[in-house]
């Protein structure tokens, strides 16, 4: 391996290649006073002394054990049973990485397998990768298989669709030669009369969020019948958890499901590791990004696992591989299957409609407020967009006040939505919760 130093020169140089002028550009996102941070200990102290420091800082803090998250939009959170991490973090699991030797594995590749089978009957599809990165890569990488097909060159994606995993596709196809269609909104929901003018034989596929990032509810089945009429692939996106009461994706035509796999699980820690999903249907498992178990029986007839399908050259031709995903959130995707194995189906109903509940409970009492109105009136999830009236500093100040993270400001996402704010509820949030919530916004004058 070449060795690469990092002297001054070198960083002028890289620099001087990336066309910025100075590292600072390169920090620019970050605020100045996180960069600027120092913790301010003095030299020589104790690690018991040094233990306090730092629980006193992290009390700084604002987290889920003494707020109520009211903040949604792709991380909820869920309530995690204790055994989801134990299991998942055992010797054999923590320490496991991608199986290259797949033979030398069993454990690793017979919880991917497990974890492949749970996905496609959540999902109603045929089958499972390993996992992805997240529901954003998930995403942009069943773009690239559309795209993979044919010479069709132009993807239709709404406005409903999570404004991030937008910004994501539009970076992994900004260098091929693609179109990418924005299908407008109306009152809140893909505006179906645009995509029906918009879809023609030139397009690849047709992208739809369900339930969309403002927690409403869209017409899948009618979006797949016009993708499939002209030729088309349906690609949905969903929330795992949704897929409790509704309509999985196999059922209503889709040809890849992918989405977020954070809520099955996994802790929203920061925004991250987490995991995506992504299946399929049967016709499209060799152009599928990734890995693939399968089970078979070894010389004796015993059971064991093998990793069946690799369908790239990631490993050796980088230039010809089908994705660029090299390894995959396997600890994430474990707990994702320790999880759904806990709860299953009849488990995983009952919480999608406790879920539906508190939100439907949530979204009536908050109307009961003046000046809170709602921005759309569609059929949602556990998620819903509200208009409050109140001054946006005053109301974030009495938020805090209450110890209330969120609810999500539209605003920085959608500027024409200015005062509307994305509430997100789950099992976790109690009636004091709500109480707290009610309080902070009626205060608000």
């Amino acid at each position: 391996m070449q060795y690469i130093s990092n002297t001054a020169e070198d960083r002028k140089a890289m620099l001087k290649a990336i066309g910025v002028d100075s590292e600072e550009v390169l920090l620019a996102q970050v605020p100045k006073k996180l960069r600027d941070f120092k913790w301010n200990l003095p030299k020589g102290i104790s690690e018991l002394e040094l233990l306090r420091e730092v629980v006193e800082t992290g009390k700084a803090n604002h987290h889920f054990h003494d707020h109520a998250c009211y903040l949604g939009a792709g991380c909820y959170d869920h309530f995690i049973p204790s055994v989801v991490s134990v299991l998942a973090h055992r010797s054999e699991f923590i320490t496991s990485y991608t199986p290259y030797q797949g033979e030398a594995s069993q454990g690793t590749l017979q919880f991917i397998y497990e974890y492949q089978s749970l996905m496609c009957e959540l999902t109603g599809m045929d089958f499972s990768n390993a996992s992805m990165y997240d529901g954003a890569s998930s995403l942009a990488e069943a773009v690239l298989l559309a795209l993979r097909l044919g010479d069709r060159k132009k993807i239709l994606i709404p406005e409903t669709i999570h404004p991030e995993y937008r910004q994501v596709v539009q970076t992994y196809v900004s260098m091929m030669n693609c179109q990418l269609v924005f299908i407008r909104m109306k009152e809140g929901v893909v505006d179906m009369d645009h995509l029906k003018k918009e879809i023609n034989s030139d397009v690849a596929a047709v992208v739809m969020q369900q339930p969309n990032f403002f927690g409403l509810l869209e017409s899948m089945e009618e979006a797949s019948a016009l993708a499939h009429k002209e030729g088309a692939l349906l690609i949905a996106c969903v929330n795992p958890v949704s897929l409790g009461i509704l309509t999985p994706p196999g059922d209503y035509g889709a040809d890849i499901a992918v989405g977020e796999g954070q809520p099955l699980g996994n802790p929203v820690a920061f925004g991250g590791p987490h995991f995506g999903f992504f299946t399929v249907k049967a016709d499209l498992l060799r152009k599928i990004p990734g890995r693939i178990a399968g089970m078979t029986v070894d010389k004796a007839g015993k059971r064991s696992f093998v990793l069946t399908l690799q369908a790239r050259e990631q490993h050796i031709r980088r230039e010809k591989a089908t994705s660029n995903i090299c390894t995959n959130h396997s600890l994430c995707a474990l707990k994702g299957a320790i999880y759904m194995s806990l709860l299953g189906p009849k488990g995983i109903k009952k919480l999608a409609l406790i879920n539906l509940k508190k939100a439907q409970d949530t979204y009536e009492r908050l109307l009961k407020i003046n000046g809170v109105k709602p921005l759309f009136s569609k059929p949602f999830f556990n998620e819903f967009p509200l208009t409050i009236s109140k001054e946006p500093k005053a109301l974030k100040t009495s938020l805090k006040k209450h110890k209330i993270l969120g609810p999500l400001a539209l605003e920085k996402y959608y500027p024409d939505f200015s005062s509307s704010y994305l509430v997100a509820v789950t099992e976790n949030r109690a009636d004091s919760d709500l109480d707290r919530l009610a309080r902070a916004i009626e205060e608000v004058k």
